[in-house]
């Protein structure tokens, strides 16, 4: 019987309620704009689904049993919970609730939260979940479908992306204050092959770009520590441990606290670019595409504004 009466419909319920309400097949029939047999037929195929009686006539009426008010109960809590679905799909609609998903690779900290942040001011009842990861980890998390955007350097190759610009992400070598390089200008890349290296782990978007940085300039400098963690990275420099190739928007506050120099080095700042994507082939519900069109339109403005070295050369050019 209980798995019978699972197949239940709403129409029935809603036929039930209305006579509990009214006290009759006809005040029933008239509430809900049916005829009195389509009622009639109703409360007998949902009396038929429950087993048991669930209308008793009397002088005074048609009263419910207490199997009907059991059931009446149910009437009352399923039509709460479409109405609580109602008014959730209407703000998911207009923007002003729902759940975003966004993945950043961890470079990306440094400013995606001030993005997050100015976007909630408009969207105060959007809840945003931020998952931080290498590149590798992002690129999973899209292949399966768990994020609706990430900000990223490269975007994935083997999706269908929807791809926009953010801005410039330059890329710099790192030292400690106290460095031999640290007031040296133009300096080859060559000079650079007997240096240590704290690096990113692989899988990383800079340990990637570092290595070509490498191969282009046919050098192997030997390689320290591998640290999954740009703080780590800084604060390993700053201990003398070793020099870094690192996205120069993770050492703003380290150059204005004179604990790092950014060395000036030929060829450098390698600047690649930051994109917000999404795949093509998933759903993206108006609070999604709301941040999508923001980070597309308005993220640039969140970047850490350019210092010292890691201006293009052509900007030094134009400076001088």
């Amino acid at each position: 019987m209980a798995k019978q009466f699972r197949s239940v419909s709403i129409r029935q319920l809603r036929a039930l309620a209305a006579l509990a309400a009214n006290g009759s097949i006809t005040a029933a029939a008239n509430k809900l704009h049916l005829t009195q047999p389509a009622v009639t037929l109703q409360l007998r195929n949902l009396q038929e689904l429950a087993g048991l009686p669930l209308i008793q006539r009397t002088t005074e009426g048609m009263l419910l049993t207490d199997a009907g008010r059991e059931v009446l109960a149910l009437s009352e809590r399923v039509e709460a919970a479409l109405g609580a679905c109602e008014a959730s799909l209407d703000m998911i609609a207009g923007k002003t609730a729902g759940r975003i998903s966004i993945g950043a690779v961890s470079t990306a900290k440094y400013f995606v939260p001030y993005a997050i942040s100015a976007f909630q001011k408009m969207h105060p009842k959007v809840k945003v979940q931020l998952s931080i990861g290498n590149r590798q980890d992002m690129g999973n998390a899209l292949r399966n479908y768990d994020l609706d955007i990430a900000i990223m350097g490269r975007p994935p190759v083997d999706m269908d992306m929807i791809v926009h610009l953010i801005g410039d992400h330059p890329h710099v070598i790192i030292a400690p204050t106290a460095h031999p390089f640290a007031k040296k200008q133009r300096i080859p890349v060559s000079k650079l092959a007997e240096e240590t290296f704290l690096t990113r782990e692989p899988g990383s978007g800079t340990r990637s770009l570092m290595e070509q940085l490498f191969e282009s300039a046919g050098i192997q400098p030997e390689i320290g520590m591998e640290m999954s963690s740009n703080e780590t990275i800084k604060q390993a420099v700053i201990a003398g441990l070793g020099i870094s190739f690192i996205s120069a928007h993770t050492v703003a506050t380290e150059l204005d606290e004179r604990r790092l120099v950014i060395l000036d080095v030929v060829g450098l700042p390698v600047v690649r670019q930051w994109f917000v994507v999404a795949r093509k082939d998933k759903v993206l519900l108006p609070p999604a595409r709301a941040m999508l069109d923001f980070l597309s339109v308005s993220g640039s403005q969140f970047l850490p504004k350019p210092r010292g070295r890691t201006q293009r050369p052509a900007e030094k050019a134009k400076r001088g």
